[in-house]
């Protein structure tokens, strides 16, 4: 069985989780607080208390993790926040996951954040599959059609899992 570690899980992630788990998946999704945790509970995943803003609480999640879905790119906060958390500590997240059992990784390339800031972690993202040999989707379908949303990352999910 494999283990998805959802950054991000709110109702759309928690929304991608339950397609996972119908699919097979053990899934784990992760909250800033509390609350969040509660409620990917409620879907029946896994809930885990991370702050993307603070890579060591995911790297703490990953330990049994085949693939992160990173479910950033609407993240709440102001830009410098934003381009922090899809830029700097994911350069950073990206660096340290080659250490773990992590075998594939989704990126989420569209949401509120600015498009420099999509494209630059989209970027970081592409430059990781090469450095380190880590398959990875760059999720260009924006989260306006929650269907086709899920869908696309549900279907990246299992497209870095085999190859």
């Amino acid at each position: 069985m494999a283990r998805a570690l959802i950054v991000g899980c709110g109702c759309h992630g928690r929304t991608v989780g339950s397609a996972l788990r119908d699919e097979g998946w053990a899934v784990r999704g992760t909250s800033r607080q509390r609350a969040g945790v509660e409620a990917i509970e409620a879907a029946g995943l896994e809930g885990a208390i991370a702050d993307p803003d603070r890579v060591g609480t995911v790297l703490d999640q990953v330990g049994d993790v085949a693939v992160v879905i990173w479910l950033m790119g609407s993240a709440a906060g102001t830009p410098d926040e934003i381009e922090a958390v899809n830029v700097l500590r994911l350069e950073s997240l990206l660096e340290k996951l080659v250490d773990t059992p992590v075998r594939g990784f989704v990126f989420e390339g569209s949401g509120t954040a600015s498009d420099e800031v999509l494209a630059a972690g989209a970027a970081l993202v592409e430059r990781a599959a090469e450095t380190w040999r880590i398959p990875v989707r760059v999720i260009a379908e924006g989260r306006a059609d929650g269907d086709a949303w899920t869908t696309a990352v549900r279907e990246a999910a299992s497209a870095v899992l085999s190859g």
